[in-house]
């Protein structure tokens, strides 16, 4: 084979790419990691191109293929060839040899260099693969380290197709993959909920025969554990101890966060302590998922206590462990202690994050102490912690819920400014407070934006804007949003029903309530408390008083209990209706239940009934 030096690089550089013809095997004009074209628009005359130059251009691919060909002795110059590659230049032969003789010198520059070639998109998977075939057998190389590289690539890529196909390819031709490439393809799989695939990519590699290590079988546990199947990933592990694979602290640590994951405590400690007869000694995550479910169940006491036990093994807290004991105790309104365990976080040399920060943010605005929660957003600045969208939905929401509009939209628009991008969850807290103050125009024309950006709204802040308008008696709007909602596939719920019914249950429309009573049930959806009070409260006003206690029979057959409401709206229809007899009757039967009558009850009864006050004393 005749031997070729390299190109001299000055050859390739005075090359016009903008008059060398399109190789079809390139469909893409633009890579990051090829050369680009040269500005056309440059002020200095083109040379005219000779028939020799075309004729050398025309050829270049295969020039540098053979070049590439006689570099095997050294590949470490095959990135300096590649540096010359343009998108003009270079086809999927060319490519390829330079992926298998690229692989070949550390693992870092052929791993970028291939990930540059995927970008191009220029070609299929099972072209390419076949490609590195040929170049591989071209060069003698026994070696399948330029596939594995491939699938860690296309894993980083979260290509996972792509990735299942050069595995069956790989199969196809009797190429065994590493096992590392292998867990990197699991791995990639179980974070994309690929369930199905991963299972048939393990069972591949049983076939293949290619040994799993602790690492694959950790991968496949947490697979279970997603999945709820904690007793299965129990038998996972005596599979693994059958083969002669030693269990490690990542195998417990998965079981224990499955158990902890469905707030099975008590299992979850089993784990824990069989740890140690098994010789594995717990690690800060063994400890952090425990004390995390400990604080989610409320057991804060308990929680302490095994942070203390942990610092006795040697272990420093993680910030997991120290925000799930700062978020329980601003679940539970204790702020002084969150903020004594924030302290201890940083007396213990353990950095507080944003999640620590919010925790208490939230406490704080949900008590109403707004002024506050900004004091802790200018300490998380203080200490060059930037506030994250979770950090501005709270504020908004605060705000929104104590009326302050103009202050919540400042906080929206600070978001915008800071690139931080709104969630429906922001624009749920807007559109509420704009309902609560009646401006419906200014929260139809936010709903509009929302759409505009891009933002598909969610049945909770349908919710908040049907509300708005059922309470404004916008009637009209509000069921053409319930069409909205089909619209864009957002299934209502009783909450938008319940918000329904009450506005045409304000204007006495209680036939059109009843039918979206009715419509609800066809969708499958169950009336609570609050859609029986609804139409009971409607009937009631009307004076319709047969239907009223029809729907209150109703009520009792599906499990709902009358409520203070529910007696209040019979006992005013009936005094409306000089029914005395019946009202007593319910009355007597609220007291019975242990409903203390408010206000509103004793005022229907003494406006409805002469002479009840002594009536009423005798059951007080």
């Amino acid at each position: 084979m005749p031997q070729y030096k390299i190109p001299n690089p000055r050859i390739f550089n005075n090359l016009n790419p903008t008059i060398t013809h399109h190789h079809h095997h390139l469909k893409h004009t633009h890579s990051p990691s090829l050369q680009k074209s040269t500005n056309t628009t440059s002020k200095t005359p083109r040379k005219p191109t000779t028939s020799s130059q075309e004729h050398f251009i025309k050829h270049l691919p295969d020039t540098k293929t053979n070049t590439l060909k006689n570099l095997l002795k050294d590949p470490s110059l095959v990135p300096k060839l590649t540096h010359l590659f343009t998108l003009h230049n270079t086809n999927i032969e060319c490519l390829a040899y330079s992926i298998v003789l690229i692989s070949q010198i550390p693992q870092k520059e052929s791993f970028n260099y291939i990930k540059n070639v995927i970008s191009l998109d220029s070609f299929s998977t099972q072209d390419m693969f076949l490609a590195l075939v040929n170049a591989r057998k071209a060069l003698g190389l026994k070696s399948s380290v330029m596939f594995d590289h491939w699938i860690n690539v296309l894993s980083e890529l979260k290509r996972a197709d792509e990735v299942f196909k050069v595995f069956h390819l790989m199969k196809r031709w009797k190429i065994v993959p590493r096992i590392e490439s292998c867990n990197n393809v699991l791995s990639l799989f179980v974070k994309m909920d690929y369930a199905r695939n991963a299972w048939a990519l393990f069972a591949e590699m049983v076939k293949m025969e290619i040994v799993a290590s602790v690492c694959t079988y950790n991968i496949m546990l947490n697979l279970l554990c997603k999945e709820g199947k904690l007793k299965k990933a129990r038998e996972f592990v005596g599979n693994m101890e059958a083969l002669g694979l030693r269990p490690n602290v990542v195998t417990y640590n998965t079981i224990i966060n499955g158990y902890c994951m469905k707030r099975d405590l008590v299992r979850a400690k089993g784990v824990f302590k069989g740890m140690e007869g098994k010789g594995v000694k717990a690690d800060e995550y063994s400890y952090g998922a425990i004390v995390s479910c400990m604080c989610k169940e409320g057991m804060l006491n308990e929680a302490c206590e095994l942070l203390g036990k942990m610092e006795e093994d040697g272990l420093v807290p993680s910030a997991v462990s120290f925000n799930a004991l700062i978020d329980g105790y601003c679940n539970k309104g204790d702020i002084v202690m969150a903020l004594r365990y924030k302290d201890e976080m940083v007396k213990r040399g353990v950095r507080p994050s944003v999640s620590t920060y919010n925790s208490i943010i939230h406490a704080l605005v949900f008590e109403g102490k707004e002024s506050e929660a900004e004091d802790m957003i200018e300490e998380m600045r203080k200490e060059e912690l930037v506030p994250d969208v979770i950090t501005y939905n709270i504020l908004i929401n605060g705000y929104c819920r104590s009326g302050d509009a103009r202050k919540a939209f400042s906080l929206h628009d600070e978001m915008l400014s800071k690139g931080i991008e709104p969630t429906r969850v922001t624009y749920t807290s807007l559109i509420n407070v704009l309902s609560k103050r009646n401006r419906m125009t200014e929260a139809d024309n936010l709903f509009d934006k929302i759409i505009e950006r891009g933002v598909v709204p969610d049945v909770v802040l349908f919710n908040a804007l049907i509300d708005g308008h059922c309470a404004n008696k916008n009637m009209e709007r509000a069921l053409l949003l319930l069409k909205e909602m089909d619209r864009l596939k957002v299934f209502p719920d009783e909450v938008t029903y319940n918000s329904l019914m009450q506005g045409h249950c304000r204007e006495s429309r209680v036939e059109e309530a009843i039918a979206l009573f009715d419509e609800m049930k066809e969708r499958g959806i169950k009336p609570d408390f609050i859609s029986f009070n609804t139409l009971i409260s409607g009937y009631s006003r009307r004076g319709d008083m047969k239907e009223a206690l029809m729907l209150r029979d109703a009520m009792l057959s599906t499990g709902f209990s009358p409520t203070l409401l529910t007696y209040n709206a019979l006992i005013q229809g009936l005094c409306k209706n000089k029914e005395e007899r019946l009202a007593k009757e319910l009355y007597k039967e609220m007291i019975s239940k242990g409903i203390s009558p408010d206000d509103n009850t004793i005022y229907s009864l003494v406006e409805g009934i002469p002479n009840v006050d002594e009536f009423l004393a005798n059951d007080m």
